[in-house]
């Protein structure tokens, strides 16, 4: 029988995952130069609308249908064939409202990735490759962990996430910033984000929606939801705070910047461990989560040099990283009798199991991405020009411009034309630089 009050909170859940997305356009729409803010929102929102239709047609049937070998979930719910409004097995909620649910996870998975590679990729390519990356590389990881898979098999835990979106998508946008190669100038003209209250207001809704995303893997109002919306708080609260005080030892000035990184860091550290670990468990998992992430970009990254253009490994990636396994180490069944004692409690097969799903879900993401990459990139160029680049993406993908008045930052080109920028964009589009190879 359906339990209204668990519907009505998974349902929410369902919305407020919803709003992670435009979230994360504003987030990463922010932190580009001003020439390449609409591309880079419209990633994220065209993402949203794709995978959207892709999930109801193939996604949610290859995740959660009848498991084939632990590999795949048969075909036998394509198009939602048989999905209605009856109560799912063992649970208390349609099954529709899962579907629903789970929906908003696999969009803004990979909007995840782009922060990786923005500024420099065609948005031909792009949709034809991140379509791809769902349907092959996100679809079969969620139902190794969630939909009965091998891992589940093995014992795997993530509440809601942390394998199978941070890592990833992390790992995966990795991969391909690594196989675009750097943007123009990098290393050597400041790229710096041209709107940070955009960045701030889109962090923000993240965080916000970021409750219905733990909290409502619960998938009950009930005292595990109680118990995740807890963690969630503490674990980003104790991760800004981490990254904040680091980088104000390390350079003298705490930023904004920092903060809204910082807490994106816990959010994405404590997504697997949320329904399983208690709040002074995510307090130091966010702390840990905080500090590890800040070394990673404001270190790793400038020690190995890839430019990886707005984090999403060394947050996603590492943050997810770090979340998996935290989980083998502070995960208990005093707080989710559905789950397993971690470390921390003397035993080890959580812990070997977590550590097993972390290079799984890297083995995937590095493999899968690249030779997605390599086939999309055999018949549509991935990677922008260079005088396209230069020109900015906004004009030069989609003729539009994010400001209508003032010189584009970013681009000393434009800003000596100014309202002549459209002209430029013309005379790039019309010197060859086609999509197609």
């Amino acid at each position: 029988m359906v339990n209204t009050g668990d519907t009505a909170w998974v349902l929410i859940s369902a919305a407020l995952v919803f709003i992670m997305t435009p979230g994360l356009a504003l987030f990463y729409g922010g932190m580009v130069r001003s020439k390449n803010v609409l591309t880079t929102i419209m990633q994220s929102m065209f993402v949203l609308g794709l995978i959207s239709v892709e999930w109801i047609i193939l996604g949610y049937a290859m995740t959660f249908g009848t498991d084939v070998n632990g590999f795949i979930g048969s075909l036998d719910k394509v198009g939602l064939a048989g999905v209605g409004l009856q109560v799912m097995e063992g649970g208390t909620i349609p099954e529709l409202a899962f579907v629903a649910f789970q929906c908003m996870f696999a969009a803004l998975t990979p909007a995840l990735i782009t922060g990786a590679f923005a500024e420099r990729m065609r948005f031909a390519a792009f949709s034809c490759f991140i379509l791809l990356w769902a349907i092959l590389i996100y679809n079969p990881m969620a139902h190794w962990v969630w939909g009965g898979g091998f891992l589940a098999e093995l014992g795997a835990l993530d509440f809601a996430g942390g394998l199978v979106i941070h890592i990833l998508s992390g790992v995966s946008g990795l991969t391909i910033c690594l196989l675009l190669g750097k943007r123009h100038g990098y290393g050597r003209t400041a790229m710096l984000p041209h709107n940070l209250p955009m960045s701030v207001l889109g962090a923000a809704l993240l965080w916000f929606g970021w409750f219905g995303f733990n909290a409502g893997s619960a998938l009950g109002a009930g005292e595990l939801a109680a118990n995740a919306f807890v963690t969630t708080q503490a674990a980003a609260s104790a991760a800004l705070v981490a990254w904040v005080l680091l980088e104000w030892k390390v350079n003298g000035k705490p930023t904004i910047l920092g903060a809204i990184s910082g807490c994106v860091a816990g959010l994405v550290a404590i997504t697997p461990a949320a329904g399983f670990v208690g709040p002074l468990a995510s307090v130091f998992i966010g702390l840990i989560g905080g500090a590890i992430c800040y070394g990673s970009v404001a270190f790793l990254k400038q020690k190995l040099g890839y430019d990886d253009s707005l984090d999403a490994f060394g947050i996603h990636g590492i943050g997810g990283t770090w979340g998996s396994i935290a989980t083998g180490i502070f995960a208990t069944t005093a707080v989710n009798p559905a789950g397993a004692n971690g470390l921390i409690y003397g035993e080890t097969h959580l812990f070997t199991a977590q550590v097993i799903s972390t290079v799984v879900a890297y083995a995937l993401g590095i493999c899968g991405s690249y030779v997605l990459y390599k086939l999309v990139d055999s018949f549509l160029s991935m990677r922008v020009g260079e005088a396209e680049e230069i020109a900015g993406l906004d004009l030069v993908e989609h003729g539009e411009r994010g400001y209508a008045t003032g010189a584009l930052s970013g681009s000393p080109i434009l800003g000596a034309l100014g309202n002549s920028s459209e002209m430029l964009a013309r005379t790039v589009m019309a010197s060859g630089h086609s999509t197609v190879k």
